[in-house]
């Protein structure tokens, strides 16, 4: 080759290489525009010559790297296909700092460690992120995401393995808060939660606790716990369900143990008021119901052929009654037969449903008569049921479901509430639990708990150990499950509730 050719080309490759590092320069110029990315300076421009570089975390490669655009505080905001990468004020629940952390004594990490195969943050900077996010990852502005609109949509979904209340904004489906719960050192598992029917508190009560306590839908801040008992000893026990009367001032805790029992408790004045307690008086009582008018309490037992009927017209003085559900037997039995586990009434008030865990059928009562009506086989070990007020739906989760979904494990059943027939069934997770209609948006969330072997392997661990679990969603126009939204939350997500 001759010396002018030689010369050409190597002139070429060095203006190309110029062009490639000034081509560079120029997008990072781009990407590194710290004002117009709405983040405070320090962690803007952490984020910004760090994490959101050209080719990772961009808007322009987000869609490979599993959605997540980090080129401006509002792109951060907005999640990626796992939901939320930053909760407001839990460094320890932020994906953004679990793939970023890489020092043990500053909380949990997760693999990959990022950024990706580039040199990992300094303690410094790995501190500054965690601040930043404990102190609500504010803006430039210093606003905090979903901090305004006070009567914002939420979902609730309890996490019993971390002793936490992951909160949901229904606009988004984004992940907005993790709140604390529980009141002992260990942990005491978050099993049901519950809304006032004014719409104004949450309640959460324990399966290894002795406490139900109550937040303000608000803001989600704590308001107070009751003691359901005369005093700590007496108090524990393993509370599954409750019912809040319809002028919201009232509840009724269901501790669900061979020799159950009932408290009673005073949600305005925060007091324990009394138990109904006596050898056998409970066995194994579980899901619970108010009557519109109040007077009447609906309570199954999980160990029998019959659910309890408690007249409440004078709530000191209960009278209890037993409902045979089988439509057989002539005697209610403690035996391993229908084995109610949750309850819940039409929107007309004319049936009310029992999951039955033994026969997996879905029990149709009528409210005048408590005759059974129809019998409608399900998927197995049918649990949770959330029924639609617009549209004549009835979900019905069954968490141990193989059959209809081979190599699965769960499945959620719909029927016609008004006809009493099946409509269909998805496959929405594994162990699917907890469950609750959104009529407003047309959906119905699930929470799948994802805690026996076999389950997907979750996308990341949190400081409480165990594996996570993850919610879905159904249309209720397709009834199908709505693709690509799977938002994986804490460990054993269990109950789940909406705030309209």
């Amino acid at each position: 080759m001759g010396m002018q050719r030689f010369v050409w080309i190597m002139s070429f490759a060095i203006g190309s290489m110029a062009a490639v590092i000034m081509n560079s320069c120029s997008k990072d110029d781009i990407i590194f525009d710290l004002e117009a990315s709405g983040y405070p300076k320090d962690i803007g421009k952490l984020i910004l010559t760090k994490c959101s570089t050209p080719g990772c975390h961009t808007t322009q490669s987000k869609d490979a790297v599993a959605g997540l655009d980090l080129s401006s505080w509002n792109a951060l905001m907005s999640g990626d296909r796992n939901g939320a990468a930053v909760i407001p004020f839990r460094h320890d629940y932020s994906t953004l700092f679990l793939f970023s952390n890489h020092f043990d004594d500053l909380g949990a990490g997760a693999d990959p460690l990022m950024p990706y195969g580039r040199e990992a943050l300094s303690r410094e900077e790995v501190i500054l992120m965690r601040d930043w996010i404990d102190a609500g990852a504010p803006n430039a502005r210093g606003e905090i995401a979903f901090s305004e609109g006070a009567f914002r949509k939420k979902y609730y979904v309890t996490n019993q393995g971390c002793d936490v209340v992951t909160v949901f904004d229904q606009e988004t489906g984004l992940q907005m808060r993790k709140i604390n719960v529980g009141a002992e050192g260990t942990i005491e598992s978050p099993h049901s939660i519950r809304i006032s029917p004014d719409g104004q508190y949450w309640y959460v009560c324990f399966s290894s606790g002795r406490y139900i306590e109550k937040y303000r839908t608000v803001d989600d801040g704590f308001v107070g716990r009751i003691l359901l008992g005369p005093d700590a000893t007496s108090a524990f026990g393993s509370w599954n369900t409750f019912a809040i009367s319809p002028d919201s001032r009232y509840a009724y805790i269901v501790d669900w143990q061979p020799n159950g029992r009932i408290a009673r408790v005073d949600l305005e004045n925060m007091t324990w008021l009394q138990t109904y307690q006596g050898s056998g008086l409970f066995v194994q009582p579980h899901g619970s119901y108010i009557s519109p008018d109040g007077n009447t309490l609906y309570v199954t037992c999980n160990f029998g052929n019959f659910i309890y009927k408690v007249d409440i017209t004078i709530p000191q003085l209960p009278d209890i009654s037993k409902i045979i559900i089988d439509g057989v037997s002539t005697q209610p039995l403690n035996t391993n037969s229908e084995n109610g586990h949750e309850i819940v009434f039409s929107p007309d008030n004319t049936k009310y449903f029992i999951t039955s865990e033994h026969s997996n059928t879905i029990r149709v009562m009528d409210v005048a008569t408590d005759q059974l009506i129809a019998s409608i086989p399900v998927g197995v070990f049918p649990q949770e049921m959330s029924i639609s007020e617009d549209r004549p739906f009835l979900y019905i989760t069954c968490m141990e479901d193989t059959a209809t979904y081979p190599g699965q494990r769960g499945s959620v059943y719909i029927v016609n509430w008004q006809t009493n027939t099946l409509v269909g069934h998805v496959y929405p997770g594994y162990q699917p639990h907890g469950l609750v209609v959104d009529d407003d948006a047309g959906v119905v969330m699930i929470a799948n708990r994802n805690v026996a072997a076999g389950g997907p392997a979750p996308h990341h661990a949190t400081n409480c150990g165990g594996r996570n679990g993850y919610v879905t969603f159904i249309d209720m126009s397709t009834q199908q499950l709505i693709p690509g939204k799977r938002i994986e939350v804490a460990v054993d997500p269990y109950a789940c509730g909406y705030r309209r």
